[in-house]
């Protein structure tokens, strides 16, 4: 079932999904169900499934010099959704980012994903690399989300990057994109990154999910925003529960986003985790 489903049966009512990460490389899947069980009393009609590009570590070689090696740390985000499915039969949607990925490596993973009954991906640019200051796609890859969202329209009209396939498949994904109440870091003004928002759902995008906020009048202003720039779609709002003191500065300074100052003397007075939470 898509998420777009999901959000015209609700009509009225309040639905909750969560997010998670894979586990690190040689982590194990009964971690992710640890998490998920006792939630699922909420009964949510989706979970999303992180997607993570490849980092890069240093190794120092005999001669004195390093030697920048890629490794991946998080992989498994399909055969995570095939189990969260199988498990609780509930919808997995995984995250697709272009950073580290060729548009073949992207194919494939939609191939797999339609044959296992996915029908919903989110799609995104992704972060930088660690020790890069600015994001560099792959070689053969996407550089920005919007043309990621074309190839996903793409393969719902049958269209691969073969051109000698002729009747390709028609795959059937619902697309979500991402939003940012206080715009992306790197775009130069709210009104641009609406203009680049609007690009992908005019391509195929079919709903949106907000960056975390901690200022609902930043999320319901961005609506309206959204809403006058001709931009229809479903806004899901991204909610994050800040539950260790560090976060007060982690979070502002890994998605550049503001904690109001009411909520960081809240924070400030408690003096355990659990007075946190």
């Amino acid at each position: 079932m898509k998420v777009t489903d999901y959000f015209e049966a609700a009509k009225d009512n309040t639905l909750i999904s969560f997010e998670v990460l894979p586990p690190l490389k040689g982590g194990s899947m009964q971690a992710i169900f640890n998490t998920l069980d006792p939630l699922m009393e909420f009964k949510p009609p989706f979970i999303d499934v992180t997607y993570h590009r490849e980092e890069f570590i240093y190794r120092k070689r005999p001669s004195g010099y390093y030697e920048k090696t890629a490794i991946r740390k998080r992989p498994g985000t399909v055969g995570i959704c095939a189990a969260i499915m199988h498990r609780y039969g509930v919808d997995a949607v995984p995250h697709l980012i272009c950073g580290g990925f060729s548009k073949e490596e992207t194919e494939n993973a939609l191939i797999d994903l339609n044959f296992l009954n996915v029908n919903n991906v989110l799609a995104l640019r992704g972060d930088a690399a660690k020790f890069e200051d600015k994001f560099l796609p792959h070689p053969e890859g996407h550089a920005y989300a919007l043309d990621l969202v074309k190839q996903v329209a793409d393969m719902n009209c049958g269209k691969y990057l073969d051109p000698n396939i002729s009747n390709g498949e028609k795959t059937n994904f619902c697309i979500g994109i991402a939003g940012y109440p206080e715009k992306h870091f790197e775009a130069p003004s709210l009104k641009t990154d609406l203009d680049y928002t609007k690009e992908k759902v005019d391509a195929g995008a079919n709903y949106i999910v907000t960056q975390m906020f901690f200022n609902n009048k930043k999320y319901f202003q961005y609506v309206d925003e959204c809403r006058k720039a001709g931009i229809n779609v479903p806004i899901v709002p991204g909610l994050k529960p800040i539950t260790k003191k560090y976060q007060l500065t982690s979070i502002p300074r890994l998605f550049f986003i503001d904690i109001p100052d009411e909520l960081v003397k809240e924070i400030n007075k408690a003096q355990t985790d659990e007075a946190i939470k």
